[in-house]
């Protein structure tokens, strides 16, 4: 697990399978109970943090507390996730007592097929023969209303929707920060993906939604692979426009963006054309 700091309220956690990242974001006041960007208008909300999405293996989820201690960010007072797969819930196996945020549409997925996630997991598990302490539970969700926005101490966090790799989730902006948070789009390692519930073309239109927000963004952090500047941000996303619209186009002998041409991405690619064929 690697943790790195973007900006003095926001660390991204980067986990040794998938390279799939976890933010945590504080938003909050200094020790005295006065934001560090009040003017003196008196007391502001104490100090607050989130942790989005999570980490996957157990040692790493176990050493969140610690890491956010060391960070002197408070403990959590909520967990959000930008979309309902199953490597991006696992927060309540650090936090267990903590409410899990999620988009409206990503409650109603997880409320429509109980128990997805945690049979992803096994299955993920199983295969690499990884044993963890207990099974995941979601406990309380929260769902919220997006687009919109969610109050961090004396900060708020904006709320995009977005979908396409799935029917459901969204982006989250951290704007004092300007760390744009984009779950399952944007990745430098990884193509495109039409999940079950997936479409291509909303997919595209996500992609132009996160555009703009890229533009106000300095940090980008995909689901998965390296965090992003705004210009490189940009480069990854002509990219998978121009392979999407292959795909829509030519299906199965669609061009695959230079850099993600592995065996691995091959087999993603078979599985769009099949997403994608199977829908029209």
């Amino acid at each position: 697990m690697r943790a790195v700091s973007l900006h003095p309220d926001v660390i991204v956690v980067t986990s040794a399978v998938l390279q799939a990242n976890c933010v945590i974001v504080r938003g909050g006041v200094d020790g005295d109970g006065v934001s560090a960007q009040s003017t003196g208008a008196g007391p502001q909300p104490p100090a607050e943090t989130f942790v989005i999405d999570s980490p996957v293996l157990p040692d790493e989820l176990d050493a969140l507390p610690a890491l956010l201690e060391q960070a002197q960010f408070p403990a959590p007072s909520g967990l959000l996730a930008t979309h309902g797969d199953w490597d991006h819930l696992l927060g309540p196996l650090a936090f267990a007592e903590v409410a899990l945020g999620c988009a409206e549409t990503t409650a109603e997925r997880l409320r429509r097929s109980p128990g997805e996630a945690q049979r992803a997991l096994r299955a993920f598990d199983e295969e690499l023969m990884i044993s963890r302490a207990r099974p995941l539970g979601l406990g309380s969700l929260q769902a919220l209303p997006v687009p919109g926005r969610c109050e961090l101490g004396d900060h708020e966090l904006e709320l995009q929707a977005t979908n396409g790799h799935t029917a459901d989730g969204m982006a989250i902006f951290i704007p004092w920060a300007r760390v744009l948070v984009t779950g399952d789009y944007l990745s430098a390692v990884e193509l495109p993906s039409l999940a079950a519930a997936g479409a291509l073309d909303a997919y595209l239109v996500t992609l132009e939604h996160l555009r703009r927000l890229v533009a106000g963004a300095e940090h980008i952090v995909p689901g998965h692979g390296p965090v992003l500047d705004s210009e490189r941000a940009i480069l990854v996303l002509d990219e998978d426009f121009t392979y999407l619209s292959s795909l829509r186009a030519r299906g199965e002998d669609a061009e695959l963006p230079a850099g993600r041409r592995s065996k691995a991405q091959h087999a993603l690619h078979a599985a769009n054309v099949e997403a994608h064929l199977g829908r029209e």
